[in-house]
């Protein structure tokens, strides 16, 4: 069995929740995080916000100057916050990528995992 099955339909979604808003900054590149004193956002630090069915709900987005798409996401156990919480990573170099991973990695209370793009479509994914 693989470690990940990724699936190109899975990915569409992803781009079409990404394109339903506008990317709003919070912290730019540089920027101190509000709880670690030490940490310096790698990239740019956002939100698009998304409509569900109970209000709205932002996407995370972790974004610099590359091409306008999520290439990868980034799935982090949150110990403080008690959370599964979901980052885009849009345009990012594979450096970007690197520090963007250190960052979300390097306290003991958030621990992350890097799921890149894929373009394979499995069997049991498609729909009848």
């Amino acid at each position: 069995m693989n470690e990940f099955e990724n699936n190109a339909y899975f990915w569409q979604k992803v781009d079409t929740l990404y394109s339903y808003g506008d990317f709003k900054v919070t912290n730019k590149k540089g920027t101190v995080h509000r709880n670690y004193p030490s940490l310096r956002y790698p990239v740019d630090f956002g939100y698009v916000k998304t409509i569900a069915g109970d209000g709205e709900r932002p996407m995370e987005v972790f974004k610099s100057t590359g091409r306008n798409r999520i290439e990868a996401i980034a799935i982090c156990a949150d110990i403080i916050n008690k959370s599964f919480e979901v980052k885009a990573l849009v345009g990012l170099s594979e450096e970007e990528i690197m520090e963007v991973l250190h960052f979300l990695n390097c306290t003991d209370l958030q621990k992350s995992v890097l799921i890149r793009r894929g373009k394979n479509i499995p069997a049991w994914s498609e729909t009848e």
